[in-house]
């Protein structure tokens, strides 16, 4: 017998108990929550067996591992479904994409249309699955026997994938007679996944699924067009460049044809910035570009960027940070934990902005302000700013799409951006890369190359940014003009160098080192790649260095 000491309690378990059985007794007080264990420390799945005394405790739905898990069973139960449907594994080949509020885009690959009947009968088959309760199984499978079975199911994606494997063996997860890889935890049956919809969108499906907050309930899919056209176009650019996935990626780096990727997937961002400066050039009366976007979107170096192609069109642009009308910090607002919140509108002085916006927008002279972050003091040293004809501010700033940051400013006078890095490669066509992931590293690089942050510190901050993010910036995103996305097919590849040996240094007994281990293995899907030969005005270089512009 082993001793499980669990929230306060020991609890006796035979060695070879599995820790569904373990926790049992305990769901019901969790809600039914419980999602995977750690066991002294080190996270595991319920389908996994007591193998002596322990510490236990407690993974939910509602944290990000928990609900990560309920989102990776419901997609493979999600393929299962089809499978059968469709009747054939080699036919029914289709790809997760990209996240849509609550819902996975899935788009179809084989030979079939995802028309009213085939979606009705993938949820119809996926509620048959799920109140079936079968088990989902995991076995080590030698690389080439994994190979050979994932080729038998058309799945070329996870064969690429395991060409750059390092270790000898990989697991694969079962249900009933489907096969499949998946990166990261999973249940132990498919009854745990019980609230989800199969809905048409776009040509393909939406999986909806819960929010990690409210994890028994459903809401209402809202459609986003405008970011789904972002998406898409990035994916388009993907297939043009033919790397849709990790293997895809590695194969070129292989291939030796990186150099010629880079410069194609810059051009490609370049034109679309070349676009969004016509349209801005072509729009009568437009003087305030507005640009907002989460942390590490790149909103620097795109602003740099498109104020350049701003000037081809005989235009002449001056970039305002809206970091400069903070208030001071002795009347900063603070949040629940009494810090001081920087990214609610109140610390913004609103009212100062829409004067200023308005007289220069009179054609009168305005002393622009400074904001001193050492101080926490808004500073005036004779920067002044007047308004000519051709004129134009490009404002950049998280609350730049927000209608009350501008409140008084004519609605005609403005052009609103919404930038982020949106990951569309994946790392097979079942398995995507969460797009906050991306940001993740892009933010670790860059604050530990500029400001000696640790990856500890950035991973510690990362749900208060990404909360931050939530209230004050994606609510807004519908109400831009346009979206830009600032990912580049390769960057994951660039990045990798520089994270992996500062994830390395967060040790085993710190909270961060579950993330930290996660993102390394992520990381280690990918081959590396040298930054030597981007271009200086890429929005990479943000981040990682040698921008030729001042961010």
């Amino acid at each position: 017998m082993a001793l499980l000491r669990i929230g306060g309690k020991t609890v006796e378990a035979a060695i070879g108990t599995t820790y569904e059985e373990v926790i049992a007794p305990f769901q019901e007080q969790n809600k039914g929550w419980i999602s995977l264990v750690t066991e002294n420390g080190k996270i595991m799945e319920l389908s996994k067996t007591v193998t002596g005394d322990a510490d236990i405790e407690f993974i939910l739905l509602s944290d990000v591992i928990g609900h990560k898990t309920y989102e990776r069973t419901a997609t493979m139960i999600f393929m299962k479904a089809l499978a059968d449907v469709i009747g054939d594994p080699v036919k029914a080949l289709a790809k997760v994409e990209f996240v849509i509020g609550d819902g996975t885009y899935i788009s179809v690959k084989g030979d079939y249309k995802a028309d009213d009947s085939m979606i009705a009968a993938v949820g119809k088959r996926m509620r048959e699955i799920t109140d079936a309760n079968l088990p989902i199984t995991k076995k080590s499978y030698p690389i080439d026997k994994a190979v050979e079975l994932f080729r038998s199911q058309g799945m070329e994606d996870k064969v690429e994938l395991f060409r750059y494997r390092q270790s000898s063996s990989v697991n694969v997860y079962s249900i009933d007679g489907y096969h499949d890889y998946f990166y990261g935890y999973m249940f132990p049956s498919t009854g745990y996944v019980k609230y989800y919809e199969v809905l048409p969108y776009e040509n393909g499906f939406l999986l909806l699924l819960p929010d990690r907050k409210e994890p028994e309930k459903l809401r209402t899919f809202e459609p986003r067009a405008k970011l789904f056209a972002a998406l898409k176009r990035t994916t388009d650019w993907s297939l043009q460049m033919n790397v849709e996935t990790v293997g895809d990626l590695n194969n070129q780096i292989c291939a030796g044809n990186m150099e010629e990727i880079i410069l194609v997937q810059e051009s490609l961002q370049e034109r679309r910035i070349g676009e969004i400066a016509t349209e801005i050039a072509a729009r009568e009366g437009v003087k305030f570009v507005m640009i907002a976007g989460p942390s590490s979107s790149g909103k620097t170096s795109f602003s740099h960027r498109l104020s350049i192609q701003l000037k081809t069109h005989g235009l002449k642009p001056h970039p305002i940070a809206l970091d400069n009308y903070f208030v001071d910090r002795s009347i900063t607002p603070r949040d629940a934990n009494g810090d001081y919140d920087f990214e609610c509108l109140e610390a913004i002085d609103v009212e100062q902005f829409n004067k200023d916006m308005l007289k220069l927008l009179a054609g009168e002279e305005v002393e622009m302000p400074t904001y001193n972050f050492k101080t926490g003091v808004r500073e005036y040293k004779g920067n002044t700013l007047k308004l000519e004809p051709d004129d134009i501010l490009v404002i950049e700033g998280i609350h730049g799409l927000n209608p009350k940051m501008s409140y008084a400013l004519p609605e005609e006078s403005k052009y609103k951006i919404f930038i982020s890095a949106l990951t569309t490669i994946n790392i097979d066509g079942h398995n995507r890369i969460p797009t906050t992931d991306g940001r993740l590293l892009r933010r670790m690089v860059r604050d530990y190359r500029t400001r000696g942050a640790s990856a500890k510190r950035t991973i510690q901050m990362w749900p208060n940014v990404r909360k931050g993010e939530e209230e004050n910036i994606f609510p807004f995103q519908e109400e831009a003009d346009v979206m830009f996305n600032s990912v580049l097919i390769y960057e994951l590849a660039a990045l990798k160098q520089y994270a992996e040996p500062i994830l390395y240094s967060i040790n085993k007994d710190e909270p961060e080192y579950y993330e930290a281990k996660r993102l390394l293995k992520f990381l280690g899907y990918f081959l590396s790649i040298p930054t030597d030969f981007l271009p200086n005005n890429s929005i990479a270089r943000e981040f990682v260095g040698g921008s030729c512009f001042p961010v």
